[in-house]
């Protein structure tokens, strides 16, 4: 399988971005937070003796793609990912949607899988073009009237085809601690609507089509065991929430839609193994940390800008950002992100990114090989729009010309780029890129002197959402 790329030669340039011997002088560092990580994390965790000051040490996420994997090896259908399978292929056949509950990170991921994997139009499909796999919708993530209103609206509508499979839907429940405000009202909400959609099949059917994964305790374990669901899925300990994608959290719904997770978590397991071994001058973990934390600390790049060059990645990079702000923004540090999409927002950002406040660092997603055949502009007897120059240029031809022409432009007003480049979009891909950024948020948490795990801060907010709906 092949890697992805990192190229940082757009911010290689000492009038606007950093110099070699600025990463040279970094990498001695570097290899000292990727010991940390790899070799006195894992012991920490496993001994339990954390320093205070690395509390909470949510570190497993590294190691949980081969754990995972070995566990099927080995357990087969009694491993957690073997249910996952049993569960998801055994369902397919008694429904048409799945509507996911969870916010922040405990469904991000998922939903960036879906749109990166799946067909943009997934959702409006008849059953026999999504090849059974169910719709999927996304809830719990806000407290929006109307939203939730319509989702409930839509799944009552039930597929569109007469079968009994087509009137039914399930609902995969995320939350670790079941607390969070946001997801428990709506599965409170969405559970009395599958309910009742059911009828006297009811006592049938909640066991089955209510899936949670959550902690080993909590409300929703708790809620989840009154119900009598044959299936509760673990939030694995020492994972937090936006850095479990490849835990049960996004593995569950990736099921669900038939894509292969055991190339999502090969994905991974190949990333962590160049991260480990590669050089630093070769890693595109260490090599991505490096330039975009120099320029912030020498360029004062405050402002990361994902700008991903497909829109099946822009969840991606809202993926990302709830990673990255959660994650290092404490303590007064840490850069704000932004996910742009293009071409598309080159008419919306691109006049203030390219000539406005110079705070920023473009880190560009590039695929370097679309799923589809490239599709052509055509010939026409009508050329009024003055096409026929470029008939035989392709969609794809239109778009490199755009990151060239874009990237030559931003140099040109003295702004960095840097690209990531995949070679294709699919679940080994993806697995690489996000095992990457975690990794990179991980260690440039730690060159800030922070911790990246925990977020105090949203705590406060639940905290006073609570005391204003007048709750002890």
């Amino acid at each position: 399988m092949k890697m992805l790329r990192f190229d940082p030669s757009g911010s290689i340039n000492a009038e606007f971005g950093i110099t070699n011997e600025q990463l040279k002088s970094l990498y001695p560092r570097l290899v000292e937070l990727r010991q940390e990580m790899v070799e006195v994390d894992a012991a920490q965790y496993a001994s339990g003796e954390v320093p205070t000051d690395k509390q909470p040490l949510d570190a497993r996420f590294y190691w949980l793609p081969q754990e995972m994997l070995d566990a099927y090896t080995k357990q087969r259908e009694a491993s957690e990912l073997g249910r996952i399978f049993k569960v998801a292929n055994t369902l397919v056949k008694d429904i048409d949607a799945v509507v996911v509950l969870g916010i922040g990170g405990s469904y991000m991921g998922a939903r960036a899988m879906m749109d990166a994997c799946c067909n943009p139009y997934h959702n409006e499909l008849r059953r026999a073009g999504r090849g059974s796999k169910p719709r999927m919708y996304f809830e719990g993530n806000n407290v929006d009237n109307d939203a939730s209103q319509a989702l409930l609206s839509r799944l009552a509508e039930g597929g569109y085809g007469d079968s009994n499979a087509e009137q039914r839907h399930a609902i995969v429940v995320i939350s670790k601690s079941g607390g969070t405000l946001e997801t428990a009202v709506a599965f409170r909400q969405f559970f009395a609507a599958l309910k009742s959609s059911l009828g006297a099949e009811a006592d049938q059917w909640l066991p089955k089509l209510v899936i949670p994964a959550t902690g080993e305790g909590g409300k929703l374990h708790d809620l989840a065991t009154a119900i009598g669901c044959e299936e509760i899925f673990s939030v694995p300990d020492g994972v937090g929430g936006r850095f479990s994608v490849l835990s049960p959290v996004g593995l569950l719904p990736a099921a669900f839609l038939g894509l292969d997770c055991m190339k999502l978590l090969e994905g991974a397991v190949a990333m962590n193994k160049h991260f480990e071994t590669a050089p630093p001058e070769q890693n595109v973990v260490l090599q991505y940390v490096a330039v975009n934390h120099l320029l912030a600390q020498h360029r004062d790049k405050t402002t990361r800008v994902m700008s991903v060059w497909s829109k099946e990645l822009e969840a991606v990079g809202l993926w990302y950002d709830q990673l990255l702000a959660e994650s290092n923004g404490k303590d007064g540090k840490g850069v704000t992100p932004l996910t742009t999409v293009n071409t598309r927002d080159l008419h919306s950002r691109h006049q203030q990114h390219q000539q406005g406040l110079n705070d920023k660092v473009f880190n560009n997603v590039i695929v370097e090989k679309y799923r589809t055949d490239p599709l052509e502009v055509g010939r026409s007897e009508l050329n009024q729009d003055g096409l026929n120059d470029i008939a035989e240029k392709d969609l794809t031809d239109i778009m490199a010309a755009a990151i060239k022409g874009t990237n030559d432009a931003l140099h040109a007003d003295g702004r960095p780029t840097t690209d990531i480049v995949l070679p294709t979009i699919d679940t080994h891909v993806l697995g690489q890129l996000f095992q990457m950024l975690m990794i990179a948020t991980v260690i440039e948490g730690r060159l800030l002197g922070i911790n990246p795990y925990g977020q105090p801060g949203v705590e406060q907010y639940k905290k006073n959402m609570s005391k204003n709906l007048g709750r002890s």
